[in-house]
């Protein structure tokens, strides 16, 4: 058994977080609540866009606008496999600690309502924008994929992608007054980003918990297994890259030159993989808990990131 450090989350504190938080989706999107097209979505700091010389500004704010939609979209297609991955977890644990049982089975169900809440901006959006944007998937095969590996490998990844959304909100989002982002859209970002803070918690005690009933074999077998999911969404991003670029033809009326699309394929993978990959890889808390199931696992994790596009654009 690998000797972990002791958990300085609590499930009770978890839980009494996550009462004060009482959003519904038909709060946030539908009816009047509607996107404002004429307000870049995300932040430039996760888009990209205004870097890519061969877009004008109204081009670069389309391209926003098409990356906020991919953006909930890979984020409600990775809640696919967590949501099977915290109910199975239930499971594992069954009643041992009841207040554990009562925090992961809140975090189900609150990751059922942001797929939801996605699913219904997928809808908002499509009405507000007029055109049709692919999309990578379907949801239920990357699902498949990922579940196929060790728990504590897919934990790994969801812990991972936990912490992303957190610096992505609190560095890009919350304090960004200067970009005027579209109210709506960050207000979408917030309700998420506060329920996820209750699931990087989780999140962390779940890597801890597993961690304690593996040998270092195992643990290394699921840092092999978090490396082999990470490489396969990095392939699913690229691939969204290619299909943002179709989707931004039709909006601006002009078919793109072949170097145009190379200068923004080459922006935008980068800022694919800093945003969905690179943030979560070396947030700190994601460093810490890494280091203690394998100091030498996280050396491996970290290589990786020298495998990704050298230009941030």
């Amino acid at each position: 058994m690998t000797a972990i450090a002791i958990p300085k989350y609590s499930y009770s504190a978890i839980l009494k977080d996550a009462a004060n938080i009482t959003w519904r989706v038909q709060d946030l999107i539908g009816g009047d609540k509607r996107l404002d097209f004429s307000k870049p979505f995300l932040p430039e700091t996760i888009a990209h866009t205004q870097a890519i010389s061969c877009l004008n500004p109204d081009e670069q704010l389309i391209l926003n606008h098409i990356r906020g939609n991919s953006y909930l979209h890979l984020f409600g297609l990775v809640e696919e496999f967590i949501l099977p991955l915290v109910v199975n977890h239930v499971q594992f644990i069954g009643c041992e600690t009841i207040e554990a049982t009562q925090a992961y089975l809140c975090f189900a169900q609150e990751e059922s309502k942001h797929i939801h809440l996605f699913r219904q901006f997928a809808t908002a959006f499509a009405a507000g924008f007029g055109f049709r944007c692919e999309v990578i998937g379907p949801p239920r095969a990357i699902a498949d994929f990922v579940l196929q590996h060790s728990p504590l490998g897919v934990a790994l990844v969801t812990l991972h992608i936990e912490w992303m959304t957190q610096r992505h909100f609190l560095d890009s989002v919350r304090s960004n007054y200067h970009e005027l982002l579209d109210p709506q859209f960050c207000s979408l970002l917030k309700h998420h980003w506060q329920e996820e803070a209750q699931h990087a918690r989780l999140d962390t005690l779940m890597v801890q918990y597993l961690g304690q009933k593996l040998n270092d074999a195992a643990i290394e077998t699921a840092i092999d297994d978090y490396i082999a999911i990470i490489q396969y969404l990095n392939e699913g991003l690229k691939a969204q890259v290619q299909l943002d670029i179709a989707s931004l033809e039709m909006p601006i009326a002009r078919t793109l030159t072949a170097p145009c699309r190379e200068e923004i394929r080459q922006i935008q993978e980068f800022s694919y993989q800093k945003a969905f990959l690179i943030s979560g890889i070396t947030h700190p808390n994601f460093v810490q808990s890494v280091h203690e199931l394998s100091a030498t696992g996280y050396a491996r994790i970290a290589a990786i990131v020298n495998t990704f596009s050298s230009s941030d654009g």
